[in-house]
């Protein structure tokens, strides 16, 4: 490990990305992580890493990127295929004082495009899948410069020539300066790119720092979070600082998933709430993958009853537990609540969480003029000071969202006589008739475990159409769907379609607004 230098702890101050890897080498440099998949900036690095040999890679690409001319400041955007490298990479132009700005490979060329205009010339970070992805958009007038991962390409850097580089010294901005870009879902236009700082990132780790310190003994930790996210970067720091061995994963299918869990038995596992409704088959498999979890994590959307009772079921673990998270990228983590084996199917999937100690405050007002209750929800608002620090480029925009420091999540809902949030739905996806449309989801899902998603949008009348998946896209019981729905009288006919075919976000989240605008184009297309 030539080259590499151990540094003083000035993260404690904030969450400095690119002294994360030697911080926690200093601690225990033998901390192994495990991929399933090959590093496209490393491949000879291999699937097993330790801590130190992390650090020393970070360390070492940071000094590619300085000899590639990125400095302190910069804004360096990264949009490549999905891979870990890209956490790698983001640190590594954090440890010289860059802004890594994290752009979701699932983004079109001209979304992209937009957002390299919106940030002023920064540096591109990609490869030549996603060049070829750009290539009508003008990305020489829209950079600094690009930057590719591996390879060569004419009028690019590269950072496989640029092995060997002089290694530099990391750079400290202050704690409130940019320290990272992320962008939101897009579920309702262009994403907005948003602004953190290393003490907005570092106020976030609290509450997964106090579920931490339930835990009795290390657990391997599985993590299945978009390499993007900003909350990829939070899971990773809170379990390299406590010495945890890691499994980083890419793969999502089912029987690839189930197989590196037999192999590696994680007791931990952080994961999209999608990704685990996608993975409860995995219950049945008599080979049993789910034994040896002992916590379940699950951040950014609430997730369905169904799914985390069954999770919970699978554990051959004492008292195994499933804790929620709510929260979006502009508040980080704002409640959250835990679920239990014997309970967990009779819980209310609305009930996101209660406020937790040292964290966000939380508040939900008023909305058409009417006090919030479980009738009238009103808007949920959040305050601390590990909100977002804006949305570059559209200052404004992020102002509207504030009053006297609160933030307006987007979201309607209540607070229950006990303290307990409820989240109905987003305020731009809610429909005349429905109280919620999540809690129809929530239902219905647990009256019809054939269902693997089910989705209520706005048809083409403004009435509630039920989008549904089935396992194995087999065909829809009519019967059973009937007898399930009776409750909900003003639902339309159900439209079965393949799962394949929902959009997403980068987050696997449903893009409910184009799901509904499809549905209206193919009913014009027949009229």
């Amino acid at each position: 490990m030539k080259g590499f230098r151990i540094h003083d702890s000035r993260w404690k101050h904030g969450l400095y990305l690119g002294i994360v890897p030697e911080t926690a080498a200093a601690r225990n440099s033998s901390t192994l992580l495990t991929l399933d998949h090959d590093l496209d900036v490393l491949p000879e690095a291999g699937r097993r890493l330790t801590v130190a040999e992390l650090a020393y890679h970070v360390d070492d690409l940071a000094g590619r990127l300085s000899a590639a001319g990125v400095r302190s400041g910069d804004h360096t955007a990264i949009y490549k295929t999905a891979n870990f490298d890209v956490w790698v990479l983001a640190s590594a132009a954090s440890r010289i004082g860059a802004t890594p700005v994290l752009l979701s490979p699932a983004l079109d060329g001209a979304t992209v495009g937009a957002l390299l205009g919106r940030l002023d010339r920064p540096h591109l970070l990609t490869d030549a899948a996603k060049l070829d992805v750009l290539a009508d958009v003008p990305v020489a007038e829209l950079t600094k410069g690009v930057i590719v991962v591996a390879g060569s390409r004419p009028g690019a850097a590269s950072l496989t020539e640029l092995a060997g580089s002089p290694r530099v010294q990391p750079v400290f901005r202050g704690p409130q300066e940019p320290a990272m870009i992320t962008h939101t879902s897009g579920t309702t236009g262009l994403p907005k790119l948003v602004v953190h700082t290393a003490q907005s990132m570092r106020l976030r780790l609290r509450p997964q720092w106090w579920l931490l310190s339930l835990m009795r003994k290390q657990e391997t930790v599985a993590i299945h979070i978009s390499f993007v996210h900003s909350r990829m970067f939070a899971a990773m720091a809170l379990a390299l600082m406590q010495a945890m061995p890691v499994l980083l994963m890419r793969e999502a299918d089912s029987g690839k998933v189930a197989d590196f869990f037999l192999k590696h038995r994680p007791g931990f596992i952080e994961a999209l709430p999608n990704s685990l409704m996608e993975w409860e088959g995995l219950a049945d498999d008599p080979r049993k993958p789910f034994a040896s979890v002992k916590y379940f994590s699950s951040t950014f959307d609430a997730i369905h009853p169904r799914t985390m009772s069954r999770l919970l079921k699978s554990s051959e673990r004492r008292a195994p537990l499933f804790f929620q998270i709510y929260g979006q990228s502009e508040v980080g983590p704002a409640v959250g609540r835990p679920y239990f084996r014997g309970s967990a199917h009779r819980a209310d999937g609305r009930c996101v969480g209660f406020s937790m100690p040292g964290c966000a405050k939380v508040r939900v007002v008023n909305r058409e003029g009417k006090r919030p209750s479980e009738k009238n929800p009103g808007f949920i608002e959040v305050q601390w000071k590990g909100l977002a620090t804006d949305y570059f480029g559209e200052r404004e925009r992020y102002d509207a969202n504030l009053n006297d420091g609160w933030w307006r999540t987007g979201d309607v809902g209540y607070r229950s006589k006990l303290g307990c949030l409820h989240m109905l739905d987003r305020e731009v996806d809610m429909i005349p008739g429905v109280r919620s449309s999540l809690e129809i989801e929530d239902l219905v899902l647990s009256r019809m475990n054939e269902l693997n998603e089910l989705v209520v949008v706005s048809g083409p009348t403004a009435k509630p159409v039920p989008v549904v998946c089935t396992n194995e896209d087999q065909p829809l019981d009519r019967d059973r769907w009937r007898a399930a729905v009776a409750d909900f009288p003003q639902l339309a006919d159900p439209i079965q379609i393949p799962q394949a075919e929902l959009p997403r976000t980068a987050t696997m989240k449903v893009q409910r607004i184009e799901l509904s605008r499809r549905l209206s184009a193919q009913l014009e297309e027949r009229a």
